[in-house]
């Protein structure tokens, strides 16, 4: 089976069981984001709104590229991914799939709004850390991705609220008709325009969450697959690995041409490291010319290389070398030729995917609907609030997906249902209890997850000796 003995058979098939069931909770959560607007102006009935918002979400984790999975992946060390004890990488994987889990369906169950990317990477952070702490400090995270991935998490929800705030001043300044401003009336449905603007904005928030919330989920199952198949998924399957040996040979003139005399000891180093990296490549390259030898138990070693080389890039186009701009434009296109072989995920992975955020959307979504449209403002929700904040928590989650980078989708657009309160009526505008709730999850989801993840892989390792 695969490969594998019958006991890991079975934990690699309750491994992606469980990405399922996280993917799953996670359309609880934010299908309230994409259809609270078209349901609370009147603009689709409910069932339709999330059968619809499903469907959307399907496309958008099908078609939304693999960006941000790639991110996910790359936030745990290499070390981490591929350990000599295999139960060790299925505690990892267990501790920081229950514990995403565990943290968003308790969330759910008390109708907060809660980030299902707060929750993985805050995961993936402390089983991170508690290797690091079993293994002395034998493997680092990759500080980076984190902070990138930080970052992205941090000023969301700033920009959702803002941009949302600016959005109804123009609104209001360019859109004459009153109605468009107007709370739903009470059995009547919204003049068509309206409609159409409001079912757009919904259809919009679904394919980019699937894009951005649905690629965490295709990061996970590659976690998996890589953990427990390293030789089947650590480079992408459909391309043969000796076809890197153009980009590798370019790659080592233009690191063979800088004068290692005239540059900062740092940026020795950086050089010397990444023609270690391209020496080991063309290693293994070598050896899979010889016949009958067993190209997969050699593509980890190669992944390894490449991801090594490829975060070496951001120093190398940098340091004091005698590359010209032109010379950086081709490195680093053969950077991301070789890249090309370790960020993949087959086809099945995608549907799999799609189909569990698909299905989790349709389910579990009055909760947070409810929250959002009801007890964010102390005021009905009108149609010009609903477009703003779903046209904010579109473009801002689809740049974010463009950037490889993953975002709270919850957090942008209850945000932007705030900010377009605010614009109404003040800050008096708001239900502050809410407000406090959400903010307070924002703030301890991830120390909360850090902590749960770290502790079950511990204890889930421990057995494993």
């Amino acid at each position: 089976m695969l490969g594998l003995d019958l006991g890991l058979f079975f934990l690699l098939i309750a491994c992606l069981l469980a990405a399922c069931t996280f993917e799953f909770i996670n359309g609880f959560h934010d299908t309230a984001n994409a259809v609270a607007t078209v349901i609370y102006t009147k603009s689709l009935k409910p069932h339709a709104a999330v059968v619809w918002s499903a469907i959307w979400n399907f496309f958008g984790v099908y078609f939304g590229g693999i960006a941000v999975a790639m991110g996910i992946i790359n936030l745990l060390p290499l070390q981490v991914l591929v350990e000599q004890n295999i139960y060790h990488s299925v505690s990892m994987i267990l501790s920081l799939i229950l514990t995403a889990i565990i943290w968003q369906f308790s969330i759910w169950r008390l109708s907060i709004p809660c980030s299902s990317s707060h929750t993985l990477i805050g995961s993936i952070f402390g089983v991170g850390i508690a290797y690091m702490i079993s293994n002395s400090g034998s493997a680092g995270l990759n500080w980076t991705k984190i902070i990138d991935a930080g970052l992205s998490l941090l000023i969301s929800p700033l920009i959702g609220f803002g941009l949302t705030i600016i959005l109804m001043f123009f609104l209001k300044k360019l859109i004459k008709k009153k109605k468009f401003f107007h709370t739903p009336e009470e059995h009547k449905k919204p003049p068509f325009w309206i409609r159409g603007v409001l079912v757009l904005t919904c259809t919009s928030v679904s394919y980019s969450h699937g894009s951005n919330d649905g690629q965490k989920g295709i990061g996970v199952i590659m976690i998996i697959l890589i953990c427990f198949l390293p030789a089947r998924f650590a480079l992408n399957p459909s391309k043969n690995a000796a076809n890197m040996i153009g980009s590798t040979n370019v790659i080592e003139w233009y690191l063979n041409k800088t004068d290692k005399s005239k540059m900062l000891p740092k940026d020795t180093i950086v050089v010397h490291n990444a023609q270690t990296n391209i020496a080991a490549i063309k290693s293994i390259l070598n050896k899979l010319q010889t016949p009958d030898v067993d190209s997969k138990k050699y593509n980890f070693e190669l992944r390894k290389n490449i991801l090594s080389l490829a975060s070496l890039t951001p120093a190398l186009t940098t340091c004091k070398t005698n590359f010209v701009k032109d010379d950086i434009h081709k490195f680093k296109s053969n950077i991301k030729e070789l890249q090309s072989y370790t960020e993949f995920a087959p086809w099945w992975v995608i549907l799999l995917v799609s189909f569990s955020l698909g299905m989790g959307t349709m389910f579990g979504w009055k909760r947070i609907v409810v929250t959002i449209g009801e007890k964010i403002g102390r005021t009905h929700l009108n149609y010009a609030q609903g477009a703003s904040s779903g046209i904010v928590a579109a473009s801002t989650i689809g740049f974010s997906s463009f950037l490889g980078l993953p975002v709270s989708t919850t957090h942008v657009l209850s945000s932007g249902v705030a900010g377009s309160m605010v614009y109404e009526g003040g800050l008096k505008n708001l239900q502050k209890n809410t407000i406090k709730n959400i903010a307070l999850t924002w703030v301890i989801t991830i120390p909360v997850t850090i902590l749960l993840s770290g502790s079950l892989f511990l204890l889930l390792r421990s057995f494993a000796e």
